[in-house]
């Protein structure tokens, strides 16, 4: 199983960036991709999830309305597009595979999203 992560960068407040995460190595029905992100000193944090098969997703209650996840079957990508960049945005982003319902064990390099004021 492996996940990989592309698409950070340097943005202004109120900016918007893409971040696409390319998985491969597992059957896709009963996964789920998440998205993870780790500011500075802190603790990681759960931002959004999407189920493969069914488009289920969820959010944390911090980016609601500002960022959605979508799936590529296709191309086999997992894309988080991130609107309405606040500088507490800022941190490093990671993308993450599992079981539905279960813990996400395989996990991406992480990319460095940056807002700026």
């Amino acid at each position: 199983v492996q996940v990989v992560e592309s698409g950070g960068g340097l943005v202004q407040t109120g900016g918007s960036l893409r971040l696409s995460c390319a998985a491969s190595g597992f059957t896709f029905d009963y996964w789920a991709i998440g998205w993870f992100r780790q500011a500075p000193g802190k603790e990681r944090k759960f931002v959004a999830r999407i189920r493969w098969s069914r488009h289920t997703t969820y959010y944390a209650d911090s980016v609601k309305g500002r960022f959605a996840v979508s799936r590529d079957a296709a191309k086999n990508t997992v894309t988080l597009q991130m609107n309405s960049l606040k500088a507490e945005d800022t941190a490093v982003y990671y993308c993450a595979a599992g079981i539905w319902g279960s813990s996400f064990n395989y996990w991406g390099q992480g990319t460095q999203v940056t807002v700026s004021s």
